[in-house]
């Protein structure tokens, strides 16, 4: 979907409402002071054609902290200077939420344009200098004010569960006396997945990661943390960030690691260090990151969390998928298995010479 008009998209993505799903929407609208034309239901949310513009209006069935939060960083981020981003409107009385029985429902500005195509090299790296000016921007905020997961320190917890988990699927599909295809694929591709974990997680131990964690701590970084094409919205030639439900306390390579790994997988990006290498240095000529950043965001770039994940969708959580969805998923995995070796590589000797 990523590239499309917010129109076109609104068109393939627009969920019909039930009657009782629209006596709801207008119980929460009553406590607003916009005049509502019309609304649509578009993904998640609701779309809604009012006398100030096109608004969104979104439901939540917890967290009722996370419209606030994201409330008090947009204020925060407009005070620096940063306005690249989708403000918050209140209530008649003042209040940035509304309960409605079991839910929350909050109200922020609609931004009328195009999700961004990350495929396109190009609007990626503008992408990368958004979150680079976002990043900056959100440094040294009075996280006081917010109720947010501290998530530093945490990777190589995450990292070690992650790898007790591969340890963990391996031994159920041994158990099995009768393997389905899938469970023979993935069972053929754990060992060498958990090595390539194993080495992340060597990285990140010999890295300066607790002593970064430190001082993100004192200054307080917030990450996006869902920084992603659904997220990112280009109107007029500028790009903006929405939906700040995820923020977390992280280090800022957080973000940027996440996003260079979740490209990797793409068609066209194919783990070619070369794309990563454009997007790294678009984000250093916003933000330098230093060469002990890199080598952390590395450890969580290489990290087969998708590998992981797929697994526990499996043999945790036993997702009803059928055979054919778990095996295009698993193929779509590996199919670059190779080139992550070969993007480890030039990555080590990118190293070398940082500056």
């Amino acid at each position: 979907m990523g590239g499309r008009k917010m129109e076109d998209r609104n068109i393939n993505s627009i969920d019909k409402l039930s009657e009782k799903e629209i006596r709801m929407v207008n119980r929460v609208l009553e406590n607003y002071s916009f005049d509502v034309i019309k609304f649509v239901k578009v993904r998640s949310a609701y779309k809604l054609e009012t006398s100030f513009g096109n608004i969104c209006l979104k439901r939540m069935k917890h967290g009722e902290h996370k419209p606030l939060n994201g409330s008090i960083l947009v204020q925060e981020l407009v005070d620096k200077g940063f306005y690249n981003i989708a403000k918050y409107y209140k209530t008649k009385d003042d209040r940035i939420y509304v309960k409605n029985r079991n839910s929350f429902f909050y109200a922020t500005e609609w931004i009328d344009g195009e999700e961004c195509d990350l495929d396109n090299i190009e609007e990626a790296k503008n992408c990368v200098k958004l979150l680079a000016h976002y990043h900056i921007a959100s440094s040294n905020i009075d996280i006081k004010r917010l109720k947010v997961k501290n998530n530093l320190k945490n990777w190589p917890v995450i990292f070690k569960d992650n790898l007790q988990d591969l340890e963990k699927f391996e031994r159920i599909i041994n158990r099995k006396k009768i393997k389905s295809e899938f469970d023979i694929a993935f069972g053929n591709y754990i060992e060498s997945i958990y090595h390539r974990g194993m080495v992340a997680l060597n990285f990140l131990n010999t890295s300066e990661y607790y002593k970064l964690s430190r001082e993100a701590s004192q200054n307080k970084t917030i990450c996006h943390d869902s920084f992603y094409y659904q997220n990112i919205i280009k109107k007029d030639g500028e790009y903006y960030i929405i939906d700040l439900d995820s923020i977390i306390v992280d280090l800022h390579v957080n973000d940027l690691g996440k996003l260079i790994r979740r490209l990797m997988f793409k068609r066209s990006y194919k783990w070619d260090f070369e794309k990563a290498k454009i997007l790294i240095e678009e984000y250093n000529s916003i933000s330098k990151l230093d060469k002990s950043e890199l080598e952390i965001m590395l450890a969580l770039i290489i990290f087969p969390h998708k590998f992981w994940k797929l697994g526990k969708k499996r043999y945790i959580k036993h997702k009803g998928w059928d055979e054919f969805k778990y095996m295009h998923k698993l193929n779509r995995l590996v199919r670059y298995n190779g080139n992550q070796d070969k993007f480890l590589e030039d990555y080590l000797n990118y190293l070398k010479d940082y500056q």
